[in-house]
């Protein structure tokens, strides 16, 4: 079973070498980084195991989602990705994975880790395996380039897409994954959440806006996040996934590091109406 890109040649390159030199651009760019990481060669134990990173074209939040994977890569390979990302197309389930097989890029094949997968299905009871809502889906499908950028084929994803983005949802889908987590302790896992920030406001109203959901991530408080979405007009669109690593960051002791906050008039063009973008880290 193998699921193909649906965004590549919009998103990001097509051609592997110009993709790859598109990775590169995002984190020396100067809204970016400025370089990229050093790989250990000797990997010792993951601090950072929870991450929020953006998901739009590589030319408009590349060089925001290149923060997140700056600490990720610092820390070496992990074993396995758990990608939790908002379903766009409404298809599916409300909370839908990728079965099994392998997800190809421009830059290869990355193969779903059943193990780890039917282990949370056990433990969640939410999660149903599905293809249908991840076929046209971008938001999980872009970041696998910038970890086959850094990884080549040696990790493996789990691929989970959110259309039912509630503090509910998001507390079974914790608690599954943080039952996984402590009972493969053996297994480097790490998780993403991905999600855009504000749509559409101009720049500083996307900032503003941006920050009453951000104040929430520090407080790691989630309902007070969801709160902000449904009340203040602040519409990012992956609040589930980034409510289910808060949750997962509290179980785990650990505190938000906010790396990056851009919007796209920051880096690629006007500012009268733009989307807000964020890189967090979660560690000690």
């Amino acid at each position: 079973m193998k699921r193909l890109p649906a965004v590549a040649g919009s998103f990001y390159e097509a051609d592997p070498v110009k993709l790859k030199a598109q990775i590169e651009w995002s984190f020396k760019h100067q809204v970016g980084p400025g370089y990229l990481p050093k790989i250990p060669q000797k990997k010792g134990p993951r601090d950072n195991l929870f991450f929020v990173v953006p998901h739009a074209g590589y030319i408009y939040s590349g060089q925001v989602a290149a923060y997140s994977y700056y600490h990720l890569a610092s820390e070496g390979k992990p074993d396995t990705v758990i990608i939790l990302g908002p379903n766009h197309s409404g298809l599916g389930s409300y909370v839908s994975a990728w079965p099994k097989g392998e997800w190809i890029t421009p830059l290869g094949n990355v193969t779903i880790d059943e193990d780890i997968l039917l282990q949370l299905v056990k433990e969640s009871e939410v999660i149903d395996l599905e293809e249908e809502a991840h076929i046209y889906e971008h938001s999980i499908e872009v970041q696998i380039p910038f970890l086959q950028y850094f990884f080549g084929d040696q990790f493996k994803i789990v691929p989970i897409a959110i259309l039912m983005q509630t503090p509910e949802i998001s507390e079974m889908l914790a608690q599954a994954i943080y039952n996984v987590m402590t009972k493969n302790n053996d297994k480097d896992i790490v998780v993403l959440a991905s999600s855009d920030m504000n749509h559409y406001d101009p720049h500083e109203v996307t900032l503003k806006k941006d920050e009453h959901a951000i104040e929430k991530i520090k407080d790691l408080d989630y309902k007070g996040l969801y709160e902000v979405v449904e009340e203040k007009d602040v519409t990012l669109c992956g609040y589930g996934p980034i409510m289910t690593v808060m949750i997962l960051a509290k179980k785990f002791g650990k505190k938000p590091y906010i790396l990056k906050h851009a919007t796209s008039g920051d880096t690629s063009g006007p500012k009268d109406s733009v989307v807000g973008y964020l890189a967090v880290r979660f560690g000690s």
